[in-house]
Formats: C-alpha cells, structure tokens, sequence
C-alpha cells in the first residue's frame, strides 16, 4: 500500500529519473550547509510561541536538529523508496503524536524550501538553477503530502471515535429505559402466570371440559413467550459480567458450525469453515463468544438464498483474535446500516431488534471491537477480542 501511494505522488509532480539524478548532484554541493539550514529551520519555530510549545526544550530541540540533517541529506539521495516513504510516515505520525498543528507542517516546509532556494542560486549558474530548484520543489511537496497525509488518518479516527462514543451513549441510556421497564414488566407478568396456573387447576378440578382449559392454555403460551422476550431484553439492558478462562476459540467456532449447518441446508445454502487454525487458545467468556457467533450466523444464514454461502473463519496473533462471518446475500441496504447496532430495530417481521445490539454489547464487554463491510456481493463482519481478557467496563464499536 505504501508504494502505492508513493508511486502515484512520485508521478503526480511529475518526479522523474532526471529529478532523483539532479537531487544526488546537489547532495555533496549542499551538504555543507545542512547545519545552518536546520538552525534556521528552528530559529523560525522558536520564534513562534504555539510551534515551540510542543518542543520540551534545548536537549529534544538538539535532537530533531540532528534527525532534519539525516531526513534532508536522505531525502536528496535517496532512493525514493518504500523505506524512504516509511521513514517520512514516522515523521508525520510523529508531528500528530506531540499535537504540532497542522498548518505548521506548511510553514516549515516553506522555511526549508526558501534556504534550499537561496543556496542553490548561489551554487549554480543561472542557466542551471532553473532545472534544480524545480526538482528539489517536487521532492519537498511528495515530502509534505506523505507527512501531512497523517493528519488526516488522525482525523478520520477522532471522527469514527466521536461516532462510536455517540452510539454508545445512545446504547447506554437504551439500555437503562430498557432495564427499568423490563424490571416493571416483570412482577406483573410473574403474577398473572401464577393466577393463570391456579386458575387452571381449579378447573381441571371442576370441569373435564377441553373448552374451557384451551383459552388458559393459550394464554399460558402467550406469557411464556412474553417471559422469553423479556429474558432477551434484559440481556441487552443488563449484559451479565464476564467470566473469563482459557478456552480454545476453534473448538467454539466449529461447535456454532455444526449447530447452524441443519439451518443453512434447510435454506438450500452451505455454511463453511473456511480458515481455523487446529487450536486457538483465548481467555475469553466462552459462552459469550459462542452467543455472538451464533447470532452472526444465523442473520447471515437468513440473508442468502438457494445456493448461498455462510462462510466462517478465525485467526489470530500473540495479541488478538480475529473471527469473521461473511455471506453472499444482497448486503445490507444503505438506509439501514447506521441503525444495526440499535435496540428494537429490525427488517424482520417479529423480530426484536435486538440481536446485533447484544452482540455489540457482548464483543464490547470482551473490550473488543466489531466492524462491518457490506454491498451487493454480501456482507462481513469482522470480530476483534483480545487474546488476554481485557478490563473493560465502557462500550465500543
């Protein structure tokens, strides 16, 4: 990816062999004003007291004095590389890192392009400086491009920061009204089961008449399915603590596999473990994993057709470990991929809504983090947990 990107910089100024060729010529012609070109480079920052503020003083000032000399002589001879390409992410990470703010990066690069500038003119014959100046002003914008370019990964991130926290804030106040209301729904609920089951003993005492039981069995089912959602909407409203040990996640992967292949077959489609290492050892809440799974699966199962395919799959790193469920479906539609994470929404006739917010809660307990990549072709999530439990009491996204 990083070539890529350098490529398409190197060939949008037009940087050319001839370029990286007039670059190493001035090399040893400028070399000898590497030290006063980078005195003057922080004189100008010192001199500005917001650029300074990020400087912790004359040790760390010396420090960077000595990295501009090695960047400058590198970035003259090269080669534009992938490791030259690497070294400048370092520096522009590095800028984000202290809080340099952005605008400076465009006012040092014009203190260093100016004293390039004027030694060059010095150093060569007019007819010559033209070619120069115009090589070094393409080496110094792809220079600004790749390091400005980390302000902006860091700006997308704090945007999807701010949007997750804003989902979880909404989730956690969901989650109160919910609690509250199930814990109110739940004693009357309790109570009417009760006097319906006396009710029905009393009259199989007094009556064998099956018309007069079937209204109270009916009933009976209606509350039971009544306590089977409430029991799911406390599992959103109050997700229970973890309780982590070691577990292998493969053995939990291929235990979801065989639970859901009846259902996937029943569909006409095929659900496959596609990449599973023969062990995977995690300290995660087992139980937990295998319910976010599981709902995975059977969404996906329920999003394909005759012939579709359900595809699981796990990996993993001394870190983190990585689970994915993928389908061929149609994808989830552009109007609904904001709300899937949201309680009691659902596209499903009966459904709850409730589904993909416990998962969201569950891989955020494990201080995990779930993401979606959705289109015409199908839809996959992709699960990322810690290997070691982690201690976690927010929500992520």
């Amino acid at each position: 990816m990083s070539t890529v990107i350098l490529d398409e910089l190197l060939a949008y100024v037009g940087f050319e062999a001839a370029d990286a060729e007039r670059l190493r010529a001035l090399h040893p012609a400028l070399q000898p004003h590497f030290a006063a070109i980078a005195e003057r480079f922080y004189e100008a920052l010192w001199a500005n007291p917001r650029a300074a503020a990020v400087l912790s003083g004359p040790e760390q000032t010396e420090r960077l004095r000595l990295t501009l000399i090695e960047w400058m002589s590198s970035g003259l001879l090269g080669p534009h590389d992938e490791r030259f390409y690497e070294k400048r992410s370092r520096i522009g990470r590095r800028h984000v890192q202290i809080g340099l703010p952005q605008h400076y990066m465009f006012t040092a690069m014009s203190v260093l392009r100016i004293a390039y500038h004027d030694r060059i003119v010095e150093l060569y014959a007019p007819d010559a400086v033209a070619p120069v100046l115009g090589s070094v002003d393409k080496l110094l914008d792809v220079e600004l491009a790749i390091m400005v370019g980390h302000y902006q990964i860091d700006s997308e991130q704090k945007l999807v920061s701010r949007e997750r926290r804003i989902q979880a804030d909404r989730l956690a106040a969901m989650q109160t009204l919910t609690a509250g209301l199930a814990h109110e729904v739940r004693n009357p609920l309790n109570a009417a089961k009760l006097q319906l089951e006396l009710l029905e003993r009393r009259l199989r005492r007094t009556s064998s008449d099956p018309r007069l039981l079937e209204p109270g069995e009916l009933a009976q089912k209606e509350l039971e399915r009544l306590t089977l959602l409430l029991n799911e909407f406390l599992a959103f409203a109050r997700p229970p603590e973890l309780h982590v040990d070691d577990h292998d996640v493969t053995l939990i992967v291929r235990q979801v596999a065989e639970l859901e292949r009846l259902a996937a077959e029943r569909r006409g489609a095929e659900l496959v473990v596609a990449a599973c290492p023969v062990q995977l050892v995690a300290n995660i809440d087992a139980p937990k994993v295998h319910q976010i799974l599981l709902n995975l699966v059977r969404n996906a199962i329920e999003a394909v057709s005759a012939g579709g395919l359900v595809t699981l799959a796990l990996d993993g790193n001394d870190d983190r470990v990585r689970l994915c469920v993928e389908d061929d479906g149609p994808g989830i539609p552009e109007d609904v991929r904001p709300r899937i994470y949201e309680p009691f929404f659902s596209t499903k006739e009966g459904g709850t809504g409730l589904g993909m917010s416990i998962v969201h809660s569950l891989v955020s307990l494990h201080g995990g983090t779930i993401d979606l990549d959705t289109g015409p072709r199908g839809t996959r999530f992709d699960i990322s947990i810690p290997r070691r439990a982690a201690r976690f009491t927010g929500v992520r996204t």
